[in-house]
């Protein structure tokens, strides 16, 4: 049986983690699930999976946690350290989906354990990227990705020569905005931002989705994965959402993966690795779909992809800078402290003051990060609506 380790069990994609789970009880034995911050849910799991260890982050929910598993042999711990902990635990699989900063150091330490990583935090590639592949190479783990885009690119490559690709292509749904002008997007409401077209997703991610952030990050996050420079990787407007990324090869193929709007799709991939395995997700019927639509983002409507370009090419700190920032942003924009459009604009604000310094540490990682939300903060109170 594979061992398994989920890191971010309570979370959207630590639940379909579970869910799957559930499905193949003789195939997987779960030894840690991390939570944030619910201890119902994580003990519901918990007691489910029959895992030998869980965790959460809020140290406050303890005793709660040990009353609910009372009876139980599962383990309980809370706490930062504990968290780091559970992830240094020797299992062949781990999920990586305790969101933003938070989980850089619980990736790393499984990461440096060795083992295949399911990654699904952004972070930890577009923030500390340089860090995480040299511990990659160092711990002899495998990073196998979680995202729907940058999965379906794992999935279009393999079997592949490396040196016959010309370039990726990342597809976007477009968001709320995708039609919408920029007085309609100047004056637009958190409540029309979090209107995803396709996706259920949290209100962050859908606010990055609706300022094309999302994308940007992905574009970011593509180049350290498939080791690529910026250039060879593009982004495409599909408003269905059934194609999620595509390798164009040098003899002028073009291989896609497709799939039903569901991140259990991609999930699966990654837990069955090098193998497939089943799920209960919705099969694609083209025959009703009927058409796949295509175009190129504006780029003046959405800036966003501009500047996390310009962040990968100059390196360094300037990835972690944009996105910090644009946490900020995010999180002003929904307490109705700045518009929307001046999302871009304060991301685009902190950068130019922040420059491109050298993170090739954590510890740099972290600093850049706090540094670039102090100014993202100030920067709010300089917007007015």
């Amino acid at each position: 049986m594979r061992t398994v380790t989920v890191l971010g069990s309570t979370g959207s994609i630590g639940c379909s983690t579970v869910n799957l789970l559930e499905q193949a009880r003789d195939q997987y034995r779960v030894r840690a699930l991390v939570g944030g911050t619910n201890a119902v849910r994580l003990a519901e799991q918990a007691l489910s999976l029959n895992v030998e260890l869980a965790v959460l982050a809020d140290e406050k929910a303890v005793k709660e946690l040990r009353d609910l598993l009372s009876g139980s042999k599962i383990q309980v711990a809370c706490g930062r350290q504990a968290v780091i902990d559970a992830a240094a635990l020797s299992v062949d699989w781990t999920m990586a989906a305790i969101t933003g900063t938070a989980g850089l150091e619980p990736i790393l330490a499984a990461v440096r354990n060795g083992g295949s990583i399911a990654l699904a935090n952004k972070e930890a590639l577009v923030c500390a990227g340089d860090v995480m592949l040299r511990a990659v190479e160092e711990g002899g783990s495998t990073l196998l990705p979680v995202d729907s885009e940058h999965n379906a690119i794992f999935q279009a490559m393999q079997g592949q020569c490396f040196e016959d690709i010309v370039k990726i292509i990342l597809t976007a749904s477009g968001g709320p905005f995708r039609n919408a002008t920029l007085d309609m997007m100047r004056s637009a409401t958190p409540a029309q931002a979090l209107k995803h077209p396709t996706w259920e997703m949290g209100s962050k991610i859908s606010i990055d989705s609706a300022t094309m952030f999302n994308k940007g990050l992905e574009i970011i996050e593509a180049a350290r994965l498939f080791s690529l420079t910026e250039d060879r990787i593009d982004v495409l407007v599909h408003p269905q959402s059934i194609v999620h990324g595509l390798v164009q090869y040098s003899d002028g193929s073009i291989l896609a993966q497709m799939g039903t709007a569901d991140m259990r799709i991609p999930i699966a991939h990654a837990l069955a690795w090098p193998h497939r395995m089943v799920t209960t997700s919705s099969h694609l019927d083209l025959a009703v779909l009927s058409r796949l639509d295509f175009s190129n983002p504006d780029a003046f409507r959405f800036p966003a992809l501009r500047l996390a370009r310009q962040a990968l090419r100059e390196g360094g700190a300037a990835p972690a800078i944009l996105s910090a920032a644009n946490e900020i942003a995010v999180d002003a924009f929904l307490k109705e402290q700045i518009g929307f459009l001046d999302i871009a604009r304060l991301v685009e604000d902190v950068m130019n003051v922040l420059g491109t310094p050298s993170a090739d540490t954590l510890e740099a990682v972290l600093h850049w990060d706090k540094q670039a939300r102090c100014v993202a903060l100030e920067k709010v109170a300089t917007f007015s609506l």
